[in-house]
């Protein structure tokens, strides 16, 4: 599979992206709209909007770290350092998103920071309610209710353990954030949106983003077989800025998203078989194959250790 350091010069557009930059003035047009003026009005539909807005800004900032839409790495980023999630540094999730594509690690229960794959020794001494979280979580229903407490909870454990064992990179990570949590806060805390009502529409973003990510990957002798293909064109696909076409933007990680589906529709036949054949129609199949059903087992099946 084509490295991250590969192609990615070469599929990038060669000057500045509209289609992004009006799309990230959109979303936080939108989040301003449900915050500040549709809450007293219509708060339910207030409420959706800042949940839909929240995970188009995560899926914008994926796009973001992969050098959309300005040339300079600064300006893209300035662009997404209001961390609308609450919880996740933007710093951090870039450095882990990019280690992710190391792609001969995908799904490595200790190398790939973004699998939910656990070493079986590891998974052999968990208690037995331990296990039966982690499974309900490897259902896609689990994944959305669930998945993004799990998440928060392993990964800033983890976080301030490296900060508390000296690591400068990941403190300095979470210095900006708390800067950019000190703007964000005070303007949810003035906006008539409740704080309590705000943080549950973070958490249900990342809910909804567990959709995206429940399959992305699966355990596969093969590297090439690891990453799915979604053929979906519907909202969530949008939502998703069409990284349900997985497997296409681990190949080519700097085609922006607009691009993604001419590219597969260009060379179906030869993204499916490069991937083994891991693929599905629709959302709606993933819905109703795995809402209460696990798609494989939380211990890697093919993991032989260290």
């Amino acid at each position: 599979m084509t490295a991250m350091t590969e192609a990615a010069p070469r599929a990038r557009l060669k000057s500045f992206e509209w289609v992004t930059f009006s799309l990230i003035a959109g979303c936080y047009g939108g989040w301003a709209l449900a915050l500040f003026w549709l809450w007293d009005t219509l708060p339910v539909v207030a409420f959706l909007i800042a949940v839909l807005t929240i995970a188009l800004h995560s899926s914008l900032t994926h796009e973001v770290l992969h050098g959309h839409p300005f040339r300079s790495a600064f300006w893209n980023e300035m662009m997404v350092r209001l961390p609308l999630t609450l919880t996740v540094p933007y710093c951090r999730y870039r450095d882990l998103h990019l280690a992710h594509h190391r792609d001969a690690n995908l799904t490595d229960p200790y190398d790939d920071p973004e699998t939910n794959y656990l070493d079986p020794v590891v998974w052999a001494r968990l208690t037995r309610w331990q296990r039966a979280v982690l499974s309900f979580n490897n259902t896609l229903l689990g994944r959305i209710l669930i998945g993004p407490a799990i998440s928060n909870v392993l990964f800033i454990r983890g976080e301030f353990r490296l900060i508390a064992a000296g690591d400068r990179k990941v403190a300095r990570a979470w210095m900006y954030h708390a800067l950019g949590l000190a703007v964000l806060l005070p303007i949810v805390v003035l906006a008539p949106m409740p704080l309590w009502a705000y943080v549950a529409a973070a958490y249900m973003a990342q809910g909804v983003l567990r959709i995206r990510t429940f399959l992305e990957h699966q355990a596969h002798e093969k590297v090439r077989g690891r990453s799915v293909i979604i053929e979906d064109r519907g909202p969530l696909a949008f939502l998703f800025l069409n990284n349900n076409l997985h497997a296409v933007h681990h190949m080519h990680p700097g085609v922006p998203w607009y691009r993604l589906p001419a590219l597969y529709r260009a060379r179906r036949e030869r993204f499916l078989t490069i991937n083994q054949g891991y693929a599905y129609r629709s959302y709606g199949e993933v819905f109703r194959r795995y809402l209460f059903s696990a798609k494989d087992e939380v211990p890697h099946p093919l993991w032989r250790g260290r």
